[in-house]
């Protein structure tokens, strides 16, 4: 395994700058011109909604995905300049901008020797190759930027055998073949893209003495089962049966040499020999078109290698003209694995637009948020949200301490249907109260949010019919805000139709083809959709950062943890009953968060009423944004890295309960009582009622000791 150390020059000293711009740009004095806010103000929303152009978001996509961008590249560090010009503009640009570098571990493929998948004959011949590349359909595919189809992280090797298809990938997928009894030892594994993550794929077959792994998506997946040339792009927005999904298969997010630690000159590295995360086995991605040829006897040769390189966030901020100490963070990557237009590019120009217009009204003198905007790219998401990680690794603290919400716009538009919010429960009432104002793309008089609710929805016990959003995993970069962090999050796009499509993703992710005319021509003609989303963010973003109170309602997490408790005591409670374990003690914290939180939200709506000091009501703000930090347990999943969220972490058990709960009572279920997995399951009980006891006591009167 070749590792190669790629040290940019100027390292520390962008490295000092990024620190710098963190921590020093509160000094900038105030203009005098510049209003200071004691509300949101509904003419200054009105103008934003009004001057985010459709027309400027498909030129900055244009300009974004002309050419493939891949993390480190130098179209990448072409990007960086493009974003610190935008965000120094005279006329239209922040306060301050400026970039952070952090060296990272990387994975590419030799160019040298590139990864091949060949079947071979009795006698050790090449009977067929699969494709190297993705065919060059509309000149774009074939460039010399664009890197060939690799997983990322896998290790090089070149192993020889068997060919046996292993569904998803799935420990399951592997238990029924022993169980048909086919031999799994020494075999390549070939499965499909879904079910469970890239990496699980890897390790999962490495248990059974799998030597090696194809992957390769499947039109049933993604394309609604078509899969002929004039059925696909550039004929339709399906996948052309050359396509590749590229993708990282690391197990963890950030640096792999640095967990919990910034990517920094003086941060300890791990040894390579002791990184933890890989995939064990080597692992390459193919085409459907090559899946469908492979037969018997297969070798697969994978030449990836590490390599170390310098990856930049780029930060624009907007200094608060009244609380400056306290951040609205809305975030998107830049790196892409080709061009990627849809992935992340769509957000980019997303991002520019939005950043534009709030720059134009800040320079012009005539807005100042009461709290700062911090405007952030993001590097190297597509190799483990690398960027990001390392961000809230450097600034852990001040990030917890300021943070009111992160929002994070990475694929803008999926498809031109309807929104999708992915958010967790508090920032619920602010997306609901923008997108009732905001009309939605398309014939007649919607708003967006009447639109999301006729794709999306769910029956609320306190609302009743309303749109649903969905919980954050770890697919993006908003995941070390929330799991690391605890800070309340969300994620914006416009997606599909479910109804007409089965796709799991649009069709031409991490490929070759995910290119501008692909977005121009069947994602969003016209820009509509772009538009609406940078409206809803826009929206959200001056509701966060300019009303008085914060509008974060945290009585909605009342509605998540009855649904979690009710779960618990239906599927689980009469299993922890026969093991003399009582649901007693979370019911009575589930019933003083509600209480608490009810209470909250009568004083908050007193204090609105009147006139109330100032300091009356950043102490309750301090309050609605810091709950989300007391659901945070560092040690309550030691298996698991950056997970600690105690309601969002992931979950493996059946029961949509507790995460930490549910998968301890599923290792536990076969086992005797007393022994170390009832335990767990003990101790899992009492997290979560330590948590939610510290929650319903952050919601108190401040006083109240």
């Amino acid at each position: 395994m070749q590792w190669t150390k790629v040290l940019g020059l100027g390292l520390g000293a962008a490295a000092l700058l990024g620190l710098g711009i963190i921590l020093g740009h509160f000094a900038i004095p105030k203009k005098a011109n510049s209003p200071a806010p004691q509300d949101l103000d509904l003419e200054i929303l009105e103008t934003v909604m009004g001057q985010l152009d459709a027309n400027r978001i498909r030129e900055n996509l244009r300009e974004l995905s002309r050419e493939p961008h891949l993390a480190s590249s130098p179209r990448d560090e072409d990007l960086v300049q493009l974003l610190l010009q935008r965000w120094k503009d005279p006329e239209s640009g922040l306060d301050s901008a400026g970039a952070s570098t952090y060296e990272v571990l990387l994975s590419f493929p030799s160019q040298e020797q590139p990864n091949v998948v060949d079947i071979v004959g009795p006698t050790g011949g090449i009977i067929h190759s699969c494709h190297r590349t993705e065919e060059n359909v509309t000149g774009e595919q074939g460039g010399p930027d664009v890197v060939q189809p690799y997983a990322a992280y896998a290790p090089s090797g070149t192993p020889q055998g068997l060919l046996v298809y292993a569904n998803r990938g799935a420990e399951e997928d592997f238990k029924e073949l022993q169980t048909q009894g086919i031999k799994l030892e020494g075999t390549i594994a070939l499965t499909r893209y879904g079910g469970v993550g890239r990496g699980a794929k890897a390790v999962n077959a490495a248990k059974h003495g799998v030597a090696g792994v194809l992957v390769y998506t499947d039109p049933a997946d993604i394309n609604d089962g078509l899969s002929s040339p004039d059925e696909t792009f550039p004929n339709s927005w399906y996948l052309p049966p050359s396509g590749v999904e590229r993708g990282s298969y690391y197990e963890y997010f950030g640096d792999p040499l640095t967990p919990y630690l910034p990517a920094v000159p003086s941060s300890f590295r791990v040894d390579l020999a002791n990184v933890s995360g890989f995939p064990p086995i080597p692992t390459q991605p193919i085409g459907f078109q090559d899946a469908r040829d492979l037969l018997c006897q297969v070798n697969v040769s994978v030449y990836n290698r590490l390599e170390l390189r310098n990856s930049s966030n780029v930060l624009g901020i907007i200094r608060g003209a009244v609380e400056p100490d306290r951040y609205v963070l809305y975030g998107n990557h830049r790196d892409s694995w080709v061009h990627g237009a849809v992935d992340p590019s769509s957000g980019t120009a997303v991002l520019l637009e939005l950043s534009r217009v709030l720059g134009t009204l800040l320079k012009k003198g005539t807005w100042r948020p009461r709290r700062s905007i911090v405007f952030a790219s993001w590097g190297a998401e597509e190799f483990g949200l690398i960027g990001s990680t390392e961000f809230t690794e450097e600034f852990f603290n001040k990030l917890q301490e300021r943070t009111v919400a992160y929002i994070n716009v990475d694929i803008s538009v999926f498809a031109n249907a309807t929104l999708r919010v992915q958010g967790t429960p508090p920032v619920q009432t602010v997306v609901f109260s923008a997108t009732k104002e905001i009309r939605s793309p398309g014939p007649g008089d919607l708003s967006i949010y009447d639109n999301w609710i006729r794709y999306f929805n769910r029956s609320s016990p306190v609302y009743g019919l309303v749109p649903s959003l969905g919980s954050l995993g770890a697919g993006s970069d908003y995941a070390p805000f929330i799991h690391f962090l605890g800070i309340s999050s969300m994620d914006i796009a416009y997606t599909y139709d479910r109804s007409k499509t089965s796709a799991r993703i649009y069709p031409t992710y991490h490929t070759a083809f995910d290119t501008f005319d692909y977005v121009d021509k069947f994602l969003d003609p016209g820009f509509s959709s772009h538009q609406a989303v940078a409206r809803t963010a826009g929206s959200v973003i001056l509701r966060l950062s300019d009303s008085f109170f914060l509008p974060l309602k945290v009585s909605d997490y009342s509605e998540t943890l009855r649904s979690f408790l009710q779960a618990a005591q239906q599927d689980l409670g009469a299993l922890l009953e026969q093991h003399s374990i009582s649901l007693g003690p979370l019911v009575n914290a589930v019933e003083k968060f509600e209480a608490e939180a009810a209470a909250l939200g009568q004083r908050i709506s007193t204090l609105q009423k009147g006139s109330p000091d100032p300091l009356q009501v950043r102490m309750l703000n301090d309050q609605l944004m810091l709950l989300e930090r007391t659901f945070l347990n560092p040690r309550a999943f030691p298996e698991e890295r950056y997970y600690s969220h105690v309601l969002w972490a992931p979950r493996t058990g059946s029961v949509v309960t507790f995460p930490g709960l549910s998968n301890a009572c599923s290792r536990a279920r076969d086992t005797a009582s007393g022994s170390e997995a009832w335990a767990e399951v003990q101790r899992q009980l009492s997290i979560v009622v330590t948590a939610l006891e510290g929650a319903a006591a952050t919601l108190r009167p401040v006083a109240d000791l």
